[in-house]
């Protein structure tokens, strides 16, 4: 009787050894697109570490949906994104900040008929994903990081 009284007396605590709770939660911060090509900028809190995200459509792929990331592991690399992108703002066609995981590239295009440039930004990851965004997406993307 005193066995089975151990038993239940210690159980919750061997049961309780097994599991850890994780306090996790993803927001986002900007959401550009949705739909077909999204393109998110998200806050991705665990425990006590937080680290931000640039989630897209990879755009090499066009017959599949191949999701990528780009992480940036403190609000300080975010940082640096967002000084890259403030750069090649006022920057000229062609021109690239190169980054250790990660390359930001400036195209002006130009269509028959229209009188302005239209100004791209492609992120391409060294891992491989490209994704592709206008000048617009990238003032959102600006004005987001500077808040935080």
């Amino acid at each position: 009787m005193k066995k089975l009284l151990l038993l239940f007396f210690f159980a919750p605590f061997f049961a309780k050894s097994q599991f850890t709770i994780s306090n996790s939660s993803t927001t986002s911060i900007v959401e550009l697109r949705t739909g077909t090509w999204p393109l998110d900028l998200q806050r991705v809190i665990k425990n006590n570490d937080t680290c931000y995200v640039l989630t897209f459509r990879d755009q090499q792929v066009t017959d599949d949906v191949n999701m990528a990331t780009l992480k940036f592991g403190n609000l300080e690399q975010l940082r640096y994104f967002e000084k890259g992108l403030s750069t090649l703002r006022t920057g000229d066609n062609g021109e690239m900040a190169n980054y250790k995981d990660y390359t930001i590239k400036r195209v002006d295009v130009k269509k028959e008929g229209d009188k302005k440039r239209t100004i791209w930004y492609s992120v391409t990851t060294n891992d491989g994903p490209v994704t592709n965004f206008q000048q617009t997406e990238a003032d959102k993307m600006i004005a987001a990081i500077r808040t935080l």
